[in-house]
């Protein structure tokens, strides 16, 4: 491979975690991002309240992105070879503790209603 391209990310993508869950990932971040910014527009301005309890999620969100990501590659822990392997697991995580924080804070202005603060 001499260089990396989109559609070589997404073959080793889909290698990792089969087309169907790979492309179900996708379509799920972006019917939540979608909703993020619809709930954003729609309160016009952010609930520090539920923006607090999205960042409490976080440290569950990047632990369960690390083990999603060894679960579905049938490695663990003592597998890790070098730097780079923890720059990625921490990349994982950090996505992981973003993308948590969105949903639940995208949920809860969704269930609860623009009218709380």
């Amino acid at each position: 491979m001499k260089e990396l391209t989109l559609e070589t990310l997404f073959a080793v993508f889909e290698e990792i975690f089969g087309r169907g869950l790979f492309w179900g990932m996708v379509a799920a971040a972006v019917i939540v991002t979608l909703a993020y910014v619809y709930v954003l527009v729609r309160d016009r301005s952010m609930s520090m309240q539920k923006f607090l309890l999205a960042q409490l999620s976080m440290p569950f969100g990047a632990v369960l992105a690390v083990w999603f990501v060894m679960f579905m590659t049938n490695s663990a822990l003592s597998d890790i070879g070098g730097p780079v392997d923890v720059i990625v697991l921490l990349g994982v995580a950090g996505m992981g503790a973003v993308g948590i924080a969105i949903l639940v804070y995208t949920a809860q202005s969704l269930m609860r209603g623009s009218s709380e603060t």
